[in-house]
């Protein structure tokens, strides 16, 4: 993603924008082989991406959220992968 400032880590997975509600959803998605480790992955993403959504939001005047999608080796799928259709689209999940 092009910034007007240097930013060492600006390659989320997914970059969703809608100009309509003004939101930009940064989806950075990655697997974990523990499933204890899966919220320690999500801490992670979010930190790591701290530093782009603050650039983003300044620059395209929208709400910006970055969503770490982790999945476990077991299957463990992390809560904020479940609910990213419920809300963002208003639509449960089948």
């Amino acid at each position: 993603m092009q910034t007007e400032r240097t930013i060492p880590v600006n390659k989320p997975d997914v970059i969703t924008s809608d100009s309509e509600k003004g939101t930009c959803m940064l989806m950075d998605v990655g697997i974990s082989g523990d499933r204890n480790m899966i919220i320690k992955k999500e801490d992670e993403k979010i930190i790591k991406y701290k530093y782009l959504t603050t650039e983003v939001r300044r620059m395209r005047h929208v709400k910006t959220e970055v969503i770490p999608g982790t999945r476990g080796a077991t299957r463990t799928i992390s809560k904020s992968l479940k609910t990213i259709p419920e809300q963002h689209t208003g639509k449960a999940r089948s």
